[in-house]
């Protein structure tokens, strides 16, 4: 029951919220060859304590529903990145004042802003082969995040996020 109300919830989070993910790989990897992942010890995730541990669950629950499995020594790592910034407001209301006559005119327009600016946040996922490769596979997602969203939301929203990121790992290469 819990998860069906969390499946339910992100569902709607997706639907109002645009999630915009760009992907890049390096095009000779063989995705085939990598089971095992682990983190950065020392990764620095711009997100808050709370917020780390949610999206670390999240991603390791998709990444072992995908059949790869956390491990000491592993065949790559990830890296986590985020930043957090404003969106320019793009509703405006104008009005204007204009007057002429005798071959001579003038006007004075303002705009007044409506609404208030939005917050987004772009997240950074690298997955790196220490081995050989450096990095091979990186997903740059965009999304609206509210920072006073309850934890419910902000979970959902992690789910949400890494179902689009993930929906394209592995890369289906073009021979």
């Amino acid at each position: 029951m819990k998860y069906l109300k969390i499946t339910i919830l992100t569902l709607v989070i997706v639907s109002c919220v645009p999630i915009r993910v760009n992907y890049d790989f390096d095009k000779s990897t063989d995705f085939t060859k990598y089971k095992t992942y682990n983190y950065y010890a020392n990764m620095k995730t711009g997100l808050s304590d709370l917020d780390t541990k949610r999206f670390l669950d999240a991603l390791d629950y998709k990444m072992q529903a995908r059949g790869f499995s956390l491990a000491k020594e592993p065949d790559f790592f990830i890296d986590i990145k985020s930043s957090e910034f404003q969106t320019a407001q793009r509703n405006t209301v104008g009005v204007g004042v204009g007057g002429g006559g005798r071959n001579a005119g003038g006007g004075v327009s303002i705009g007044i802003p409506l609404g208030q600016s939005g917050v987004n946040r772009q997240i950074t996922i690298d997955f790196v082969d220490e081995n050989g490769k450096g990095l091979f596979w990186q997903a740059v997602s965009e999304a609206t995040y509210n920072p006073n969203a309850t934890p419910e939301k902000r979970e959902a929203l992690f789910n949400a996020i890494l179902d689009k990121i993930l929906v394209s790992y592995p890369p289906k290469q073009k021979y």
